[in-house]
């Protein structure tokens, strides 16, 4: 088994932050930072510069980093290889998935996952799907899961689920309007919409522009970096609207926090997607995962 202090060195050098690793590897700050000064005494070389809140690589970082990636890679070949040998999946499974994703759809199928496969170590990196598209190709990640529209021909896409965007504000006294809002009237509320890079804003920014509008004539409030900021954010500011994945809403909509704004003529169809590198075969793993999900999902 690699020396667990090379994962958390590899991590700092991906992130080129001791908190991201912190974050990562689910261990504190000070821990990191213990491992990596352990990692400098055994060497005798400084691993990274420290600049203020800076970080990089030294050139001894730099050759580390590329020995402990081909460990890392060894090690994951021979387990995997070893439990072929009984038809098993097992180790490490390194999985990707945009914000969305992250916070509403994939942890309610990790325990069945686990429970199933206890052998298969799993981590979830979080990000926007231009950032899980990245540490996909960069190697960063086995399997990624992503929405949006954009596309990368280096890259393989599976449809997983289906979604919906839609409009949504702080619930009224006077409810759901009985009309859909024209579209008209909807962009010109102040709104709150996800950052760029993220698959949430490039649905939208596409269906606007086939209407002829861009963001630019949009009076944007707030662009967020994760979901559950814009609904808190529209819970405090009852003129804003936003747009949001109909499968974040469901406890809000319950508790009668927000509503649902229905939009004349302008439907935000979607699908989460799976994606790896093209032609590259999926790891045991990530094949038995991938598989798992599409068994939970194909009755949702």
């Amino acid at each position: 088994m690699p020396d667990f202090r090379l994962r958390v060195f590899q991590s700092v050098a991906r992130h080129l932050s001791f908190t991201k690793a912190a974050q990562e590897l689910y261990i504190t700050q000070p821990a990191i930072t213990k491992h990596i000064r352990e990692l400098e005494r055994t060497y005798g070389q400084r691993l990274f510069e420290r600049r203020g809140n800076r970080v990089s690589l030294t050139q001894a970082g730099t050759l580390l980093l590329a020995h402990a990636d081909e460990v890392a890679q060894l090690h994951q070949q021979l387990t995997e290889q070893l439990h072929n040998l009984h038809g098993e999946a097992a180790g490490r499974l390194r999985l990707g998935a945009s914000t969305t994703l992250t916070q509403y759809v994939l942890p309610g199928i990790l325990p069945g996952f686990q429970k199933r496969y206890p052998q298969v170590e799993l981590t979830l990196l979080n990000g926007n799907s231009e950032q899980i598209a990245e540490a996909i190709l960069s190697g960063q990640l086995d399997l990624g899961f992503v929405e949006g529209r954009s596309k990368s021909r280096d890259l393989h896409y599976e449809p997983l689920l289906a979604d919906e965007l839609v409009a949504v504000r702080k619930a009224t006294p006077a409810g759901v309007p009985p009309e859909p809002m024209p579209l008209a009237e909807v962009v010109a509320h102040p709104l709150v919409l996800r950052e760029r890079g993220s698959g949430t804003l490039e649905v939208l920014e596409f269906a606007l522009r086939e209407r002829k509008i861009k963001l630019t004539d949009l009076r944007v409030a707030f662009y967020f970096d994760n979901t559950e900021a814009i609904k808190s954010y529209l819970e405090a500011a009852p003129e804003a609207l936003g747009f949001v994945s109909r499968r974040a809403l469901a406890r809000e909509l319950e508790a009668g926090l927000l509503e649902i704004v229905p939009i004349r003529d302008l439907q935000l169809p979607r699908s989460f997607e799976a994606l790896w590198v093209q032609g590259q075969p999926l790891s045991r793993a990530a094949e038995r995962f991938l598989r798992y999900a599409h068994q939970q999902y194909n009755f949702k």
